[in-house]
């Protein structure tokens, strides 16, 4: 039986990342704790404070010993940790003389920190992947409605021409953001863990200052210049930053759904048989990865908070914050890859309607090109002027159901100053597109 919707067989196609679940699950931190001991081991050889035949059958048992996870559970229930109840049977495997070097001078928590790192270290390298594919199908629909037309909102009602490709653009331009926030993060993020009881490494002797780097080098980490036991800024940085990759997710997943309500047809998701079926309305083809994309997203930010508070982590140990971490960390990095993987399946798949953005944006009858027409004018009357007769023809338009051009062209304080060739041009929304196209451009070429 599961109550988490992370393990949830029913919800698992939609809050559910098998692989990310691969890299946080109990048999993934497991070998996590494992492959840091035997790390340990092997560094320890290397610098002369344990036996090489030691490290090596410490090393051979770490990666071939079946842990007996209801023991394990057992004695975690009863410690409080897990590491204990590992090392007995880690040791056990070893052999009696080689055992007894097993998790020498460590204490729980460098075991347990060094693992998270390298589960976070798989975790943000299945991120990036799926971030590369959401970037890729982004640079796509910039590239192909570099020109296509549509309405620009503002405060969900038209403010000026724009294109689709322009909006694609920018939502590509966020998620480079979120890559390279990810990306900058990895030195104060992979750091090894070894600094034994209080941090000192008071039990390893004349050789401790060499031992943090040793076994950094052993699992490709990064080595800090001081422990972090109580420093859990991180961690938290890690929360952070994949819950602005799923904000910025969810951005574009809310634009996607309101363009695809009836009323403006714009996108629509890609088309899958049943998906987003009503069981009572037949016609219904609801925007269920955009709904998933933003339930991930606020999931991811509430799993960032509870990382974020973790840091209250009090003198050399904390004594309850960092329980915190083992319930936020699994989340932070499931949702928010199931959150990716939703995005790519929306954006690599996403239907785009230009004859619908082509309607839409003259369903104003000229109306958000207003401005262009003020700016036109501005350089006869002045810009308050312009504004004030532009404003008076857009209500005279509205009150008469006309269009813009039709107001202004029956205006002398218009026409005076622009014939009517002109003035066709000037409201042509696809004349008054400023820089969204160089905008893609430039996007696109960084």
């Amino acid at each position: 039986m599961t109550s988490s919707i992370l393990d949830s067989k029913i919800f698992s196609p939609l809050f559910h990342s098998q692989a990310m679940q691969s890299v946080f699950n109990d048999e993934a931190r497991v070998k996590a704790f494992l492959d840091t001991e035997a790390a340990l081991a092997r560094a320890q050889a290397k610098l002369g404070m344990i036996p090489a035949d030691a490290a090596r059958q410490i090393d051979d048992a770490a990666g071939t010993v079946e842990i007996d996870m209801d023991r394990l559970a057992h004695d975690t229930g009863t410690v409080g940790y897990p590491i204990l109840g590992l090392v007995r049977q880690l040791a056990a495997a070893a052999g009696k003389e080689a055992g007894g070097y097993v998790h020498w001078g460590a204490t729980t928590q460098d075991i347990m920190d060094t693992a998270s790192v390298l589960q976070i270290r798989d975790g943000l390298a299945l991120i990036d992947q799926d971030l590369k594919r959401v970037e890729n199908a982004l640079a796509v629909l910039a590239s192909e409605h570099r020109n296509t037309v549509m309405a620009g909102r503002t405060h969900l009602q038209h403010a000026l021409p724009v294109t689709f490709g322009y909006k694609a653009a920018i939502w590509l331009d966020s998620m480079r953001r979120a890559r390279a926030r990810l990306e900058d993060m990895r030195p104060r993020v992979l750091n090894a863990q070894l600094w034994g009881a209080a941090g000192t490494l008071a039990s390893i002797g004349d050789k401790a200052e060499h031992l943090t780097e040793a076994v950094a080098n052993e699992l490709d980490l990064f080595t800090p210049i001081a422990p972090w036991h109580a420093a859990r800024d991180g961690f938290a940085e890690v929360g952070c930053n994949l819950a602005l990759m799923t904000g910025s997710l969810s951005k574009i997943a809310f634009d996607v759904m309101i363009m695809c309500m009836d009323e403006i047809s714009e996108t629509a998701e890609p088309f899958v048989k049943d998906r987003g079926a009503s069981s009572t309305m037949p016609q219904k083809r609801n925007p269920i990865s955009c709904e998933v994309i933003r339930g991930c997203n606020l999931g991811v930010a509430k799993a960032a908070s509870l990382l974020m508070d973790a840091q209250e982590a009090d003198f050399e140990r904390a004594t309850g914050p960092w329980h915190a971490e083992w319930i936020a960390l699994p989340q932070v990095f499931v949702l928010a890859h199931c959150a990716l993987s939703q995005a790519v399946f929306l954006l690599e798949g996403l239907e785009v309607f230009p004859d619908k953005m082509a309607r839409n944006l003259n369903i104003s009858k000229g109306l958000i090109v207003a401005e262009s027409a003020m700016m036109a004018l501005a350089p006869h009357v002045g810009r308050q002027a312009a504004h004030d007769i532009v404003y008076e023809a857009c209500r005279e338009a509205q009150a008469n159901d006309e269009s813009l051009f039709d107001a202004l062209s029956q205006r002398e304080d218009v026409t005076r100053h622009m014939d009517q060739v002109t003035l066709k041009q000037v409201l042509s929304p696809s004349s008054y597109l400023g820089l969204s196209q160089h905008i893609v451009d430039k996007v696109l070429a960084s």
